[in-house]
């Protein structure tokens, strides 16, 4: 009997209509267009304006086109898993409202939480329940309204951030498709330099709290970089080592869209040539748990059957890892 494996089977996407441009953003925080561009590579972002629309309404769209374009029925997705910073409430999980608004009523659903790598993280779980023999449809969804956490007179964030959404559905696959390797990394010691101090157990909502702005992303941007830049490389790296891969046989890098000079490190890192990594921060920004569905949607079209894919994320926590995924299908 082959082996069981986990396969994306189909994608899906949205991003708000709004585009704040960074020429948009001169004439809101003391920065330029080409400092900008020049230090990380984003032209603009998409925001999601309408105050009354939180996460879920960007996850339910991504969905929604994954539906749409797959012609599945909701009601055949066994689980449905939700990567987000941004959740729509504290408490009541954002995925299993997602869920029923999609129809998807036979579905258990969840929150996960590992800040940037969400996603990433999110297709180790979502392949561990396909792989357990026990699931068929497992629907991951990354979203987050970055635009909500945002302090728009700070300019060490602002310029990064911004909203989307992606998904893919996992499905069970015995031709050799699907995830093959994962290595995935953590680290305590960077939970101070990339956080949202207030608004947890640790220092509840008060009057003092909203004064301070400390319900809006900090980051230590140096700190995060040297990080960033170091173990996204080491593990996309270490990834092609245990599989034994070339850079002839990498046929995309799949990298977190937080800083091009990032991205370029880590493809240097795994000899590619710029042609085999996906990039599409220029567009979005940094979408947080969106970025890695959202490039998989944008080059969709280009992936055939056999592809080697490797992922690669870095997140507050600090969290980070890499992924190797063989496509499963010819668009």
């Amino acid at each position: 009997m082959s082996k069981l494996t986990a396969a994306i089977t189909a994608v899906g996407a949205y991003v708000p209509d709004f585009r704040l441009t960074n020429k948009v953003l001169e004439t809101m925080v003391d920065t330029t267009d080409e400092w900008i561009t020049t230090r990380t590579g984003i032209k603009e972002r998409r925001i999601l304006k309408d105050k009354d629309k939180g996460t879920s309404y960007l996850a339910i769209k991504a969905a929604e086109d994954l539906i749409q374009k797959s012609k599945i029925d909701p009601k055949e997705i066994d689980l449905v898993i939700l990567g987000t910073a941004t959740p729509d409430l504290p408490v009541a999980a954002t995925a299993v409202y997602v869920a029923s608004k999609i129809g998807a009523v036979n579905a258990f659903a969840y929150d996960l939480q590992a800040a940037c790598s969400n996603f990433l993280y999110g297709m180790s779980t979502a392949a561990r329940y396909i792989e357990s023999g026990k699931y068929k449809k497992v629907l991951l969804i990354g979203a987050d309204k970055m635009s909500s956490i945002l302090d728009y007179t700070d300019r060490t964030t602002c310029i990064i951030f911004g909203d989307g959404a992606g998904a893919v559905l996992f499905e069970p696959n015995t031709e050799g498709f699907g995830l093959m390797d994962e290595y995935l990394r953590s680290d305590g010691s960077g939970r101070e330099f990339l956080k949202i101090e207030a608004g947890g157990s640790l220092l509840p909502a008060s009057e003092e709290t909203v004064k301070n702005k400390q319900h809006y992303v900090f980051q230590d941007g140096k700190s995060v970089f040297k990080f960033a830049v170091s173990n996204m490389a080491d593990v996309a790296a270490r990834i092609m080592e245990r599989n034994d891969l070339t850079h002839d046989d990498v046929h995309w890098l799949v990298p977190h869209q937080a800083n091009k000079r990032i991205i370029d490190a880590t493809a240097h890192r795994m000899g590619l040539d710029n042609s085999k990594v996906m990039m599409n921060i220029q567009r979005y920004g940094n979408t947080t748990s969106a970025t890695l569905p959202l490039l998989l949607s944008d080059y969709e079209s280009q992936l055939k059957k056999g592809d080697n894919l490797v992922f690669a994320a870095f997140g507050g926590g600090f969290t980070w890892g890499s992924i190797y995924l063989k496509w499963a299908y010819n668009p």
